[in-house]
């Protein structure tokens, strides 16, 4: 786990770098993403150092993903776009160890295909009830 005075994107919070913000509130920051698949990609962070959704506290996750919803919205009628991509990372590809939500503008043939990685098909109807089962029995185990 990355330290909250290394994390790139704490140090964006604490203004010891600078980014292109679109937006704050108390709990939540937004800004450009420097590296962006397509002009007003945005990054959507809780300003408390959390590193993945998991980690975030469910009181929480309401309130953040209500920002997502205000970003989402704003980024397609601001770049005149036919939608959106709305994505995380927990740990794998997720460059930066801190929750960030992904808001990106969406055009049709605009070279993105569907999600970024080749989709599978299960070998049969019994293995996908079986990973349904697993998944059920981890929600069971999972507190809420």
């Amino acid at each position: 786990m990355e330290s909250i005075s290394t994390c790139a994107f704490c140090k964006i919070v604490a203004e010891a770098v600078a980014a292109a913000t679109v937006w704050e509130d108390a709990a939540t920051l937004v800004f450009l993403d420097h590296r962006p698949l397509f002009p007003g990609h945005c990054l959507v962070i809780p300003k408390m150092h959390y590193e993945t959704l998991t980690d975030l506290p469910r009181d929480k996750v309401g309130p953040l993903f209500g920002i997502v919803q205000l970003i989402a919205a704003a980024v397609e009628r601001a770049t005149d776009s036919d939608g959106s991509l709305v994505a995380i990372n927990n740990r794998v590809s997720q460059s930066v160890p801190h929750l960030h939500i992904h808001v990106v503008p969406r055009r049709k043939k605009d070279g993105l295909r569907g999600f970024f990685w080749p989709r599978q098909k299960y070998a049969s109807v019994t293995d996908m009830e079986q990973v349904r089962d697993r998944i059920r029995e981890a929600i069971a185990l999972t507190e809420l």
